[in-house]
């Protein structure tokens, strides 16, 4: 046994050395002369961001359980890149970065990616120029763009050319937001210019175990004397939940294959509609489990007032069941979704009554809004999906700014161009119908489920309807209590017994009465029939019928839509 230490190595011994020869073929060798050794020279300068890179560099990004750009690239592809912008220079300037077209499932996808192993991915100059170069060649081919992000940021020694490199990215990636769409995915760690940048994306993909951030937790330390690990300040957890992230999961793979899965159903640019894609799906099939769903939480105890999960409404309608949430870790109450119906996509905006009765709150409006800005941006039809008893009212959202948050839906919702059908599902009250896509607010078609409650208020809506017998039957209860006492005092109780008898005896009519008003008052008021009666209601659809009803309606908008960029007036508010 050999006593020597074997060094790891990630280079095939056995494996003959490549030898490039640049002969033509057939031709008898002879003494070399400059073309030969220019050849020689510039196959080297193709090949030296990849085989230069010191193997511990490598290995050093596999111990954190991360690739290389190269191999990340593989994932994203099983085709060659198509490299662009090689400006490796002398001492690999440039070679932090990695631009490149992509062949993925037949379509051209522009990616740029850090490469950690050079210079820790840092940008210069060279590097922002390429960058931008890059971004601005997306907007006049019309491509969607993918980005890799894993980068320490400026390169310090460049200076301020680190800084504007980044300014001439920053600018460029803007101009070409809301011509194409953009994903991307962050790896390792980023902070400063390498959290700003990826961030106008129009969307962000987080791995465990990463970070970005405005600063890292060293300056936190420093500044604020604070202690706080990376994942607390910066990890998917947290950006997840705030919306700064889209999507989390749980490693590198699984970002770049969820890019490629969302990539699927967005355009290539906002002058085109996204693929259509035949499915072996009938657009009749009867969506059953819908009226199970339904009927059982109807039926149970808690009535109409019963919460169920909106996305398993979404799931049976998309074709297949396969539909893709963005945002499915913050706000809840709403649910945002990618899907196909009869191979066309469809964005799905659903109220989701499972988490806090399905209200809207500052950060679920703001949610809806950025969805559907996106859609109606890129040619996607809508399907909203309604079942609110309102926006979340109290101290906290007023504080948050939820009239800020709730107009940003509203003016979303207003501005959408593209096709768009509202289903009821159940509740739609007050200032939340008023503002979810009816026909006021440009809604092409609006379907109802017979188990809707279209009314201004909910239950207590009838302090308002029924004020009069109210009074009446509240101001009944003092007689109603100076009588019990009386009666019973007669029969030989005690007085302090007898008035607390004789309290929770008209408490109890009292309650049983109000009982009465709220069940008249939703047979009178909150269900679909006014609704109809004035229009607001195109037509009442079953539940086991929703697949069928959407799907013809939102193929027959299809086919008098037209995509194309947004041509109207731009407004103040985003």
């Amino acid at each position: 046994m050999s006593k020597k230490a074997i060094k790891p190595s990630l280079e095939n011994p056995f494996e003959p050395a490549e030898v490039v020869e640049f002969n033509i073929p057939g031709e008898i060798s002879g003494a070399t002369g400059p073309y030969e050794e220019a050849m020689r020279e510039g196959h080297e300068l193709i090949q030296r961001p990849i085989k230069s890179v010191a193997i511990g560099q490598i290995e050093k990004q596999h111990f954190k359980k991360r690739m290389t750009v190269w191999e990340r690239i593989k994932v994203l592809t099983e085709n060659e890149p198509n490299v662009l912008f090689q400006n490796w220079g002398k001492n690999l300037d440039g070679a932090s970065l990695v631009t490149a077209i992509l062949n993925i499932n037949g379509r051209d996808v522009a990616l740029y990616g850090h490469d950690f192993t050079v210079r820790a991915g840092s940008i210069d100059a060279t590097n922002g120029k390429k960058l931008a170069r890059l971004f601005q060649m997306c907007g006049e081919k019309g491509i969607p763009l993918i980005g890799m992000n894993d980068s320490a940021g400026a390169f310090v020694p460049a200076g301020v050319g680190g800084l504007d490199g980044y300014a001439e990215a920053f600018t460029a990636l803007r101009k070409i937001s809301g011509v194409v769409p953009s994903i991307m995915c962050m790896f390792g760690f980023n902070a400063g210019g390498g959290s700003y940048l990826p961030r106008q994306g129009s969307f962000l993909i987080q791995p465990n175990d990463t970070f970005f951030g405005l600063t890292g937790p060293g300056v936190v330390k420093s500044v604020l004397g604070e202690d706080i690990t990376p994942e607390e300040l910066g990890g998917p957890k947290v950006h997840g939940q705030s919306g700064v992230v889209d999507l989390t999961v749980n490693d590198e793979v699984a970002a770049l294959r969820t890019a490629v899965r969302l990539l699927s159903y967005l355009p290539d640019n906002n002058s085109v509609a996204p693929q259509y894609q035949p499915t072996s799906d009938p657009l009749e099939r009867k969506t059953w489990e819908i009226n199970t769903l339904l009927k059982k939480a109807f039926n149970s105890p808690t009535g109409f007032n019963t919460p169920f999960d909106v996305s398993l409404i979404i799931q049976q309608v998309c074709d297949h069941g396969d539909y893709f949430e963005v945002q499915p870790e913050r706000a809840r109450e709403a649910v945002t979704a990618f899907g196909r119906l009869g191979g066309n996509v469809v964005g799905f905006v659903a109220n989701n009554s499972a988490v806090g009765s399905g209200q809207i709150d500052c950060d679920s409006a703001n949610k809806i809004a950025r969805f559907v800005r996106f859609c109606n941006i890129y040619n996607i039809p809508l399907i909203f999906m309604e079942d609110t008893t309102g926006f979340l009212p109290g101290r906290e959202q007023e504080t948050r700014g939820i009239v800020q948050a709730g107009r940003s839906m509203l003016d979303a919702i207003i501005d959408v161009r593209t096709p768009r059908i509202l289903l009821i599902l159940r509740n739609a009250f007050g200032g939340a119908y008023a503002s979810y896509n009816n026909y006021p607010t440009g809604a092409d078609l609006v379907l109802a489920l017979p188990t809707t409650r279209l009314a201004v208020m909910g239950p207590a809506g009838k302090e308002f309807v029924y004020k009069g017998e109210l009074r009446k039957l509240r101001g009944a209860v003092p007689g109603m209590i100076k009588e019990g006492v009386k009666t019973r005092v007669s029969a030989g109780m005690d007085g302090d017994e007898a008035k607390k008898d004789a309290e929770q005896e008209a408490a109890d009519w009292l309650k049983a009465k109000e009982a009465e008003l709220n069940m008249r008052y939703e047979k009178e008021l909150m269900n679909p029939k006014e609704g109809l009666a004035l229009g607001s209601i195109s037509s009442l659809v079953m539940p086991t019928d929703l697949r069928k009803v959407l799907g013809e309606n939102m193929q027959f908008l299809l086919r008098h839509y037209k995509p194309g960029p947004w041509q109207g007036v731009q407004r103040e508010f985003h």
